[in-house]
């Protein structure tokens, strides 16, 4: 482990902050080349055909722009501040820990896309099918704008996400040390309410809803788990060996 000052510590995240930030901007600068073409094609899904695209404010347009030029520079910005969170914590870190760490990075990205697909293929269109359904029993008369639209489907595509980082943030913490895998059975119970509060407070409130995003979020609680095991494991085999 190499040991610095706090001034070289300071140092050493200015420059990890401004590298994020240079590639965020570049990235951002992606998305709103590519965000017509990306709202295009997400009005052409199955569940959009429904809605009209009014704008019920001059700002509306803008708004949604943002959002989706937002989402695509901070997806595509994650792989890179992710590499340089570690670059950060390396000096930190012994040789065992620096290469046990680093797989996390590309796992964590492939999670977030995985995560992100998972909730625009199957959550968000029950989601929306649960709505009209709801709307349609009390003879409601639909008159949605594109902020609603994309501002509802962006509100779920982002938390389901992150939730999917859940096994990869665990491991990494496992990993170096300010997590086990006792502490997590101990409190799983605990761990357990906070994820059903979580899945209810961001899915309708119908079952089928419910079910869809509090069941993976508790097996991925428990492939976490698996995870934090897993090092344990290989991490005392090597102690031993």
């Amino acid at each position: 482990m190499e040991e610095y000052t706090l001034i070289e510590h300071l140092t050493e995240l200015r420059k990890r902050l401004v590298v994020t930030l240079a590639v965020f901007v570049i990235t951002l600068g992606i998305g709103f080349y590519f965000s017509p073409q990306i709202l295009n094609e997400l009005k052409s899904h199955e569940v959009a055909t429904g809605v009209s695209w009014n704008l019920f404010n001059y700002t509306d347009g803008i708004i949604i722009y943002l959002q989706c030029a937002l989402i695509v520079g901070i997806g595509l910005t994650l792989p890179v501040a992710m590499y340089e969170a570690w670059q950060f914590m390396k000096p930190g870190l012994n040789r065992n820990e620096r290469k046990g760490t680093f797989i996390y990075i590309p796992i964590a990205f492939l999670l977030f896309v995985f995560g992100i697909t998972f909730a625009y293929t199957i959550i968000f269109p029950l989601m929306m099918g649960f709505m009209q359904t709801i709307n349609d029993s009390i003879g409601a008369t639909e008159t949605y704008g594109m902020k609603q639209y994309f501002s509802f489907l962006f509100g779920i595509l982002i938390p389901v996400a992150l939730i999917f980082e859940m096994p990869v943030v665990i491991g990494f913490l496992t990993k170096i040390g300010l997590l086990s895998s006792a502490l997590l059975k101990k409190s799983r119970k605990l761990a357990y309410i906070a994820l059903v509060v979580i899945g209810v407070s961001i899915t309708p409130p119908d079952f089928l809803s419910d079910f869809l995003i509090i069941v993976p979020m508790l097996l991925l609680f428990e492939l976490s788990i698996t995870v934090a095991v897993y090092i344990e494991r290989k991490e005392y085999k090597k102690k031993i060996a």
